[in-house]
Order: C-alpha cells, then sequence, then structure tokens
C-alpha cells in the first residue's frame, strides 16, 4: 500500500530582486540627493558598493557580531560606512533616511 505525499501547505519565494529595482532606486534616488546638495557622486558605484555590504553585514549577523535587525537597519549601517567611502557629508538625518528607504516607498506607492 502506498501512501500518499503530504498536502502542499505552502509555496514560498523570495522576489524580492524580481520585483523591486532596488539598484535603480539607489541610483535615482543618489541622482536626486547630489542635484540637491551639489554632491559628485558616481551612484551607480555606490549603488553597486552598498549592495556589495550585504553578504558580509549578513555575515555578521549570523556570527551573531551584530543582533537580529530588519532589513532596513541592516542598510543603513552598510550606508553610514558608505558615506564616509564616497565623501559624501553635510547630510541631514532626513536625508540619510530618505537615501535609505527608497525601495519601501516605492513599494507603498504601487
Amino acid at each position: 500500500m502506498r501512501s500518499r505525499p503530504p498536502a502542499v501547505r505552502a509555496l514560498v519565494f523570495d522576489v524580492f530582486g524580481t520585483v523591486v529595482d532596488w539598484r535603480g532606486s539607489i541610483i535615482r534616488e543618489g541622482r536626486r540627493l547630489g542635484r540637491a546638495k551639489g554632491l559628485r557622486v558616481d551612484w551607480a558605484a555606490f549603488a553597486d558598493a552598498w549592495r556589495a555590504g550585504y553578504r558580509p553585514a549578513m555575515a555578521r549577523v549570523r556570527a551573531r557580531a551584530l543582533p537580529w535587525t530588519t532589513i532596513d537597519r541592516l542598510h543603513r549601517v552598510i550606508l553610514d560606512g558608505l558615506l564616509g567611502r564616497f565623501c559624501i557629508g553635510r547630510l541631514r538625518e532626513t536625508e540619510i533616511a530618505r537615501l535609505n528607504l527608497p525601495c519601501s516607498r516605492s513599494r507603498r506607492a504601487r
């Protein structure tokens, strides 16, 4: 007698990179900020460096060097390190917070 396989209860997919243009959002927001603040930054390189910081930051969380945190907070930790590296100064906290959340705003706008 063959037993039936268990019923599928859920299918889960990670679609963030498929439905959100994170890189393009960062570049657009960076260019907007750059025009407003007179910043001369290679925003594509900035977005790439920001994304490259994700795996090392997650490794720190997995190693418990950083506590569990939200992705927005983890992105902010990476961003804070990049501001000096790309010589981006003279920003108010509200401007930094806005730069950190372009994908969150684009998801709410849909």
